[in-house]
């Protein structure tokens, strides 16, 4: 079946809107499909409403919106207005009629059952080392590297300046963090290791398999910061190991800030102390009001604890708005096809490999790595006259002191590609 851009856009729509308020099933998509990858259906410009005139290579900073999330979240927004939907209830969204946890526990290959929503990923790791006991003083130690997330790190510096005993391993001499140094400071009272599954300074990857058999023969546990990986490739959970992972849903899940995911795996809710208390995460609450249900009550109120992730980490409502954006955003990441997303990216990260080392630059992005990002040093960038080019060129991508980072998606083509060596000639 082949169909005009206009029309998957209209279809994609109405696949977003299911999803943002439950009705996600096969019978939405019965009458939408793709072609297969590497490529086809791809790109796709029309379907955001990014500014004229702008190569914008920087998703990994920021992504923009699909406008079918941009159009459920104002749908939810009516709906709600008019008080004419459920009203929030008990399951952090549930009672609001979106399933992006849903959604998401199927992009990982976790159970619903294993997620949480979080206001974002700092969020999210802060409650793990909390829920480990870690953001007191103790006898355990938290194993870390120095690619891992800057806010991660500062947190875990902070604990550390408090008397937590932090290792932070060091990159090789080729931007990467060797195993084998890893394993070097796991030991007995290792509590926590704690990594990204792809950095976010030059999308180095570390084979998490590898790493969680090494923690968890010390009895430890592996967090991952997922950001930049939910969304830009397959990724799977259970393959990896993981005890935990976060993520925030602005990047490669396309939808806004304040809205990600927390993954606890279920086996281990029981062992972990609950991080913090709120309404959202009663099972069952019954109120001893005045004047006619007080009298011999030893308490205002009794309850129990839902025993999954959302009884661990969800104190309390989430923005409704969010939430039916970011279920419409996953509706569309699942439609096109995470692996499809993935296959698009490549040959234009591939060039960028090739060209941008002949203007001067040198690649710290491991050539192995398949990150949605690539990443490269020059000595004084920011000092240098490579911003004003690009702003001269109208081409947006991450910039440091001295480094620059390119992150592609599925509205950027070869021709963006072209730009942003042509500004840097």
């Amino acid at each position: 079946m082949t169909i005009a851009r206009r029309e998957l856009l209209k279809g994609l729509s109405g696949i977003a809107a299911c999803a943002a308020f439950g009705k996600f099933d096969a019978a939405s998509t019965r009458d939408v499909t793709l072609s297969p990858s590497p490529g086809g259906g791809l790109p796709r410009k029309e379907d955001f409403d990014l500014a004229d005139g702008f190569a914008y290579l920087n998703a990994a900073y920021t992504h923009p919106i699909p406008r079918p999330a941009v159009e459920a979240s104002r749908a939810y927004l009516v709906r709600r207005n008019k008080l004419a939907m459920p009203r929030p209830g008990s399951g952090g969204g549930a009672g609001q009629g979106f399933n992006a946890k849903e959604l998401f526990a199927e992009l990982i290959n976790a159970k619903p059952s294993e997620i949480a929503y979080v206001p974002n990923t700092s969020t999210g790791e802060n409650l793990v080392v909390s829920a480990l006991g870690l953001d007191r003083a103790t006898d355990y130690n938290v194993v870390t590297d120095w690619l891992h997330f800057d806010g991660a790190l500062v947190h875990l510096l902070d604990l550390q300046s408090r008397g937590l005993d932090v290792r932070v391993v060091r990159p090789t001499a080729e931007y990467r963090i060797d195993i084998d140094d890893l394993a070097r400071v796991i030991d007995g009272k290792t509590k926590l290791v704690e990594l990204s599954s792809t950095t976010m300074y030059n999308g180095f990857q570390p084979d998490l398999k590898r790493v969680c058999e090494l923690a968890h023969a010390h009895g430890a546990y592996v967090y991952a910061d997922i950001i930049h990986t939910a969304g830009a490739e397959p990724f799977d959970v259970k393959a990896s190991g993981v005890d935990f992972a976060a993520c925030s849903s602005f990047k490669w899940l396309m939808a806004d800030y304040g809205l990600g995911f927390l993954y606890a795996r279920d086996d281990l809710l029981d062992r972990i102390r609950r991080p913090l208390v709120g309404y959202y995460q009663a099972a069952t609450m019954t109120g001893h009001e005045p004047p006619f249900d007080s009298a011999g009550e030893t308490a205002p109120v009794a309850w129990t604890f839902l025993r999954d992730a959302t009884g661990h980490f969800e104190a309390g409502s989430i923005a409704g708005a969010l939430g039916a954006g970011l279920a419409a955003s996953l509706a569309y990441v699942k439609e096109l096809g995470v692996a499809n997303i993935q296959s698009y990216r490549k040959p234009l990260i591939q060039k960028l490999r090739a060209e941008i080392p002949r203007l001067g630059f040198t690649c710290v992005t491991p050539p192995e790595s398949t990150a949605s990002i690539i990443t490269f040093a020059r000595k004084g960038l920011a000092a240098s006259n490579v911003p004003a080019k690009l702003a001269r060129a109208r081409v947006d991508v991450r910039l440091g002191d001295s480094w620059m980072r390119v992150s592609p998606s599925i509205y950027n083509d070869m021709a963006d590609v072209d730009r942003l060596l042509e500004a840097l000639s």
